[in-house]
């Protein structure tokens, strides 16, 4: 199957206390180039998201964006730290007996005291099997779109490619009329301009023509590479850049159609070609 490199994909997870919400977007490139924002609490993941939409994709700029927001509605669990507390406690009736007067700790300085309160915040640890699940579907979720958008790109390249076939069709025939009609001229005009002209020298004359104004090789290779593009989006996979070095090709075998034409039939079916391929090619700038 033909990918496209455009794609988008969007997953969340509420954990409770925290959501993780992953997004996914990407657009043609020339390679894989892959760019991530991701919040300082789960920078430590990048490296596996890399490894995971790197097995996937071939080509295509992606931007992944993750991030994390505190449920602040969500109930949470406050435990008091009793081994801490029974540290305090002990250190201030120590401190009692040599400082009397000294004013005990309040309720308020025991609670703000670092690391007496723990809750149920939830650590990378607890949430990376969350991380890589999401991580998951949302690439298959982007492969799915990238997919389903090459499908409607091959559509259009073979609908192009079929008109390319009518066209080699119809010029084929088109050169023998054209060297037939140029001879009856120039046998005419020779005739004229020169009494008594042999019946060789004009047959001379007629074949350096055809030889100048043959295209048969050209239409044979139109029709080799056309062959290719469609063996090449019936084999689906990585074909972008095949495809891309065929858009190349064609165009080269369609100016010297061009450049071969002595008639205004002929230029208008190489004129068309062209304007074929640089629509395929458009297609094809975005196939992966």
């Amino acid at each position: 199957m033909i990918h496209s490199m455009t794609g988008f994909a969007v997953q969340s997870r509420d954990l409770g206390p925290v959501t993780l919400h992953l997004e996914l977007r990407s657009v043609n490139s020339r390679y894989l180039d892959l760019s991530f924002r991701i919040c300082e609490e789960l920078r430590q993941i990048e490296p596996r998201l890399r490894e995971l939409i790197g097995a996937k994709l071939n080509r295509g700029k992606v931007e992944c964006r993750l991030n994390l927001q505190t449920n602040t509605a969500a109930p949470r669990d406050l435990s008091l730290n009793t081994a801490l507390l029974g540290q305090l406690e002990r250190a201030q009736a120590s401190l009692h007996e040599r400082l009397p007067g000294a004013a005990p700790l309040s309720v308020a300085e025991l609670l703000r005291w670092p690391g007496m309160l723990s809750d149920d915040s939830l650590g990378f640890d607890e949430m990376q099997p969350a991380l890589l699940e999401i991580a998951r579907a949302a690439i298959d979720e982007m492969m799915t779109t990238r997919a389903r958008e090459g499908e409607k790109l091959a559509a259009v390249i073979l609908e192009r490619v079929a008109r390319m076939r009518e066209l080699v069709a119809h010029a084929a025939p088109i050169i023998p009329r054209q060297v037939s009609e140029h001879q009856e001229r120039l046998a005419g005009r020779l005739r004229d301009a020169m009494a008594g002209l042999d019946e060789d020298r004009i047959r001379q004359e007629v074949a350096v023509f055809a030889q100048r104004v043959d295209v048969a090789e050209e239409l044979a290779r139109l029709n080799t590479h056309i062959d290719e593009v469609e063996r090449i989006l019936s084999s689906g996979g990585a074909s972008g850049k095949r495809l891309d070095f065929l858009m190349q090709e064609l165009n080269r075998e369609a100016n010297t159609l061009g450049s071969k034409s002595f008639s205004s039939e002929l230029t208008g079916i190489a004129m068309e070609f062209k304007l074929l391929i640089e629509q395929m090619r458009e297609q094809v700038q975005n196939i992966e």
